[in-house]
């Protein structure tokens, strides 16, 4: 499948600023495990087809363009936030708050941000908030990218010590499968006690 370029917009930005940092999270949505957002610094822009929304690819096309961005970009953060602080301050507030402190991380002079619709409040650079930046912006691709792989990783190896719940297969979203686990051995303590799990029909 022809995949479409991204970069055009980032190296906009670029014309005004030294540095474009793109920031995205993944398992927003999740019943368990950690929200990961990811950071990902440029000072320019390559070109790499695969550097596309997470969404639209492969698992092993997620390795692969993870693999090259890391060694790409100009720097990068992933950080984890854990169901206990998405419970006590709820998932767009733990969200946001990754977010702030990716940017904080990787801001340096004349440093413009790129993120994923979520408005961040006052930062030390500029920030920009766009719905679906992930398929519109090269550095927030490549930040939904790193992320998925992250927080992919994570959810297998925690399969070893929890394997009721199918962590390698819905990596903690909702399936059908995950809610049926929850209704025969209950919430594990990484599951989001905030979150409404409803129940399986026959």
């Amino acid at each position: 499948m022809q995949r479409t370029a991204l970069g055009s917009r980032d190296r906009k930005l670029l014309e005004s600023a030294t540095r474009v940092v793109g920031v995205d999270e993944v398992g927003r949505g999740c019943l368990a495990g950690p929200v990961a957002v990811c950071g990902v610094a440029f000072e320019k822009i390559p070109a790499n087809p695969l550097v596309q929304d997470s969404k639209t690819l492969t698992p092993r096309q997620r390795e692969r363009a993870a693999q090259w961005i890391t060694d790409s970009c100009s720097d990068w953060v992933v950080l984890e936030v854990w169901p206990e602080v998405i419970d006590r301050i709820n998932i767009l507030e733990a969200v946001r708050l990754a977010m702030r402190a990716a940017v904080t991380v990787l801001a340096g002079a004349r440093t413009v941000a790129v993120v994923d619709q979520v408005e961040l409040g006052p930062l030390d650079c500029p920030v920009v908030a766009r719905p679906k930046a992930d398929s519109e912006f090269f550095s927030v691709a490549a930040a939904s990218v790193v992320a998925k792989v992250h927080r992919d990783r994570l959810m297998v190896d925690l399969s070893g010590k929890h394997q009721h719940w199918g962590w390698p297969t819905n990596k903690g979203y909702g399936t059908a499968e995950h809610r049926k686990a929850l209704e025969k051995h209950g919430p594990s303590y990484i599951h989001r006690r905030s979150f409404r799990w409803s129940p399986v029909l026959p």
